[in-house]
């Protein structure tokens, strides 16, 4: 056994100056075994054979893996690295009670189901229970404890006819949710869309469009509807100036692109005027109409 362990340790500690790591893709012996000799010599070729055939196939995945991710678009590459982060990082569903979020939390019910309301199809019929919260359109907005930067949002919404709701980022950048089915001309205001800046007075009113999605690809009222958001915070250096606007990095609803790399120089609708920060909660509006939200999670994302 001695004999079988010497020979181990110098197989690995000469394995770098008496092996060709990556030639013709193999591995090429230099001269090492002619130092072995008596009943432990095929036991070291075997162990040799398998270290040299294991770091071959390692080496050659990694190559196999750049070859496919050449020629990939930005965009593609770091919504896979995104979704490989959100994969690693602990993925709770921030949906299955209130515990994750601020008071004050008034007029938000956990369910565990929700339907149209048939003789109104503006307010929904629901269940009691674990899973779903459910603002029924009076209720406060709901702002996570944690504060994030960059981060991913994915979440599952459904809301009732001529509805309208939102996630905030930061608790000040908005993506809009709104009963946007069937329409064709689209601004910020619709769903998927980032929301306008906006004044109180003399009356409510948006003073910009915002940016529309892409596509319209809101479902009817009543079907739930999936929502992933990327969004990278806005950068300050060490005096606190803005080096760096916030960014949706990706948007995608209902597994269609929304929004891609779309800069926001501002705060959206009326707190335009606030005083932008690096981090912030992330919020969920449930104060404009019937929503209600399952499968959340948000993640931080590295740089």
């Amino acid at each position: 056994m001695s004999c079988v362990l010497s020979r181990l340790a110098l197989l690995l500690c000469l394995e770098d100056s008496r092996m060709s790591r990556f030639g013709n893709g193999r591995f090429v012996a230099v001269g090492l075994f002619s130092v072995l000799r008596g009943r432990c010599r095929g036991l070291v070729i075997a162990v040799a054979g398998f270290f040299a055939a294991a770091t071959w196939l390692l080496a050659a995945n990694g190559v196999q893996a750049g070859e496919e991710n050449r020629g990939k678009a930005p965009s593609d590459t770091a919504a896979t690295a995104s979704t490989a982060a959100f994969a690693a990082a602990s993925t709770a569903d921030l949906a299955d009670s209130l515990d994750a979020f601020r008071d004050p939390k008034d007029g938000w019910l956990m369910c565990s189901d929700v339907a149209l309301d048939p003789k109104n199809p503006k307010t929904f019929t629901y269940e009691k229970g674990r899973g779903i919260l459910l603002s029924l359109g009076q209720g406060r907005d709901l702002m996570t404890k944690q504060n994030y930067r960059d981060c991913r949002v994915e979440l599952e919404f459904v809301i009732s006819k001529g509805s309208n709701a939102g996630v905030k980022l930061n608790g000040c950048y908005e993506i809009q949710i709104l009963d946007s089915f069937g329409k064709t001309k689209l601004t910020g205001s619709d769903c998927g869309g980032i929301y306008p800046r906006a004044e109180f007075k003399p009356r409510y009113r948006t003073i910009d469009d915002g940016v529309p999605p892409r596509v319209n690809a809101c479902r009817e009222p009543g079907q739930w509807q999936s929502l992933v958001i990327v969004f990278r915070a806005p950068r300050f250096d060490a005096a606190g100036k803005k080096t760096a606007n916030a960014r949706f990095e990706l948007v995608k609803l209902n597994g269609q692109v929304v929004q891609e790399n779309q800069e926001v120089a501002y705060p959206t609708g009326h707190a335009w005027h606030n005083a932008e920060k690096p981090e912030g909660p992330v919020l969920f509006q449930g104060d404009h109409g019937p929503v209600a939200i399952k499968n959340l999670r948000i993640v931080p994302l590295t740089e």
